[in-house]
């Protein structure tokens, strides 16, 4: 029997997760699994991969195949780095504690990767943030100084009115007194 590791999807429309299974190559590929040792959802930034990493690592010493999308995800989260280390202990080319320190220094980089990415992310986003915020600003500026030059004119015409209808009003005196 194949063994394979993949993905069977759930979620809903167009908002997919995954669960990350090991099953038989012949069954669908959302129906009878064997295990299910994870879940991924690429709908964040960066994607969220919840992993046990040990039964990935065990299915996998023990011949599973996974796809290509699982591999990127194993290969991303160490794994296959681990069965690597692991192949080279069984085969006396270095020590367990080697392996460890090898796999603990790689994990330790690719946390902080992760991290700087997270936080360019976040900073970016508070910078778009402030941006937007700016822009509104201005157009909240731009509009108060519309209306502040409609209301100088409003209130300029009024004068103009009042003077026009005191002119009026004198004319028109002028002449009965005549």
């Amino acid at each position: 029997m194949a063994v394979k590791i993949r993905l069977a999807r759930r979620g809903r429309k167009k908002n997919a997760l995954y669960d990350v299974v090991v099953s038989d190559a012949r069954a669908p590929r959302d129906g009878r699994f064997i295990e299910k040792i994870g879940t991924y959802n690429p709908n964040t930034n960066p994607a969220t991969i919840q992993l046990d990493e040990e039964r990935a690592l065990r299915w996998l010493l023990n011949g599973a195949q996974p796809t290509d999308t699982v591999r990127a995800m194993l290969s991303y989260r160490g794994v296959l780095f681990k069965k690597h280390l692991q192949i080279g202990v069984i085969k006396g080319a270095i020590s367990q504690e080697q392996a460890d320190e090898k796999y603990n220094t790689w994990l330790n980089q690719k946390q902080s990767q992760i991290q700087n990415k997270v936080d360019r992310l976040a900073d970016a986003r508070a910078a778009e943030d402030k941006a937007r915020l700016e822009a509104e600003a201005k157009v909240k500026e731009a509009r108060a100084e519309a209306i502040r030059k409609k209301q100088e004119e409003s209130a300029a015409q009024k004068e103009t009115t009042e003077v026009v209808s005191e002119e009026n009003n004198t004319t028109e005196e002028n002449p009965t007194q005549e």
